[in-house]
């Protein structure tokens, strides 16, 4: 029977990127990063505390290579910590039935701006007639709303997703800002990933949620939408500063109508100007950040023409 190793490294906000861009490198479908140190009596208030550490886990597995791939991980953790302080990674073995599961006894219900409320799609909870409830189960795909750079986004849609509008996501991830946007009141979401689990999770989440009628997710990238006629009220982009300062060289402005809305996150504190520059030059003005810890969240307005 297959074992899995857990591997899992506890980090402030601003390491929590880098981190996690060196475990996608290791770790078998995916990378889960979770906010810790919420205590249980704050998890159904409208103001989360902002994290004090991160917890960035992935799997990899308990082969012959093993012992190679770990050494690989601590000697690429050895040299990031010239440029910034890493922690000590933790192993665990974790059996062939329960790896996948492994990580859901760490992820718990958390209230989202006013009206929002996610929940694991294993735990039930009592709420309010006026909250939005998002039930979710990520699998192995990104999103499980516990991440500062999720929860911004979410707080950023419910101001301004509006009746009636269309959204893109683009790189949806587990679905969970398509979904959000969905419930919030948008008419129509096209969630786009390049990862086929990512549009697998969105699928299955949009459906457990009675939002599949309003959400259409499939493979793609920004180049998917830039060849097509098709613009959007309103875009979120949740994945890395220098992917979105990329797509700003390659048009991103030009998926939103003009008066269009952009809301982009995964930004740390120190790279939101360089990020605010690049969505000036592809069309965008930046009007407001979002901040949670370090990291940023940027909304800008596609001018009228």
């Amino acid at each position: 029977m297959t074992s899995w190793v857990e591997v899992t490294l506890r980090v402030d906000g601003e390491a929590a990127e880098a981190v996690a861009d060196l475990l996608q490198r290791y770790g078998h479908q995916g990378v889960s990063i979770e906010q810790e140190g919420i205590p249980p009596d704050k998890l159904d208030e409208d103001q989360i505390p902002p994290p004090t550490h991160l917890a960035v886990r992935a799997y990899f597995p308990a082969d012959g290579r093993m012992d190679e791939t770990k050494a690989q991980l601590e000697s690429a953790l050895s040299y990031m910590s010239m440029m910034y302080p890493m922690p000590v990674p933790t192993y665990n073995i974790v059996a062939d039935e329960d790896w996948a599961e492994a990580w859901k006894k760490h992820y718990h219900p958390i209230r989202i701006g006013k009206r929002l409320f996610i929940r694991p799609r294993w735990i039930e909870v009592e709420t309010g007639p006026d909250t939005l409830v998002i039930s979710l189960d990520p699998g192995m795909a990104f999103g499980t709303g516990t991440h500062p750079t999720t929860q911004l986004c979410l707080e950023a849609l419910e101001a301004h997703v509006q009746p009636g509008i269309n959204v893109l996501d683009l790189g949806c991830g587990s679905g969970i800002l398509s979904i959000g946007a969905a419930k919030l009141g948008a008419q129509q979401v096209l969630a786009l990933d390049i990862d086929p689990i990512a549009v697998e999770a969105t699928l299955e989440n949009a459906a457990d949620n009675g939002t599949a009628s309003k959400i259409v997710a499939q493979e793609g990238d920004l180049s998917t939408v830039i060849t097509s006629a098709r613009r959007f009220d309103l875009a979120v982009v949740n994945i890395l500063a220098r992917i979105i300062i990329q797509m700003c060289d390659q048009h991103l402005g030009d998926v939103i109508r003009p008066g269009g809305i952009g809301i982009f996150s995964g930004i740390i504190e120190d790279q939101a100007d360089d990020v605010e520059t690049a969505l000036r030059k592809t069309g965008l003005e930046p009007f407001a950040r979002r901040k949670q810890g370090d990291w940023v969240a940027i909304e800008a307005r596609r001018p009228n023409d």
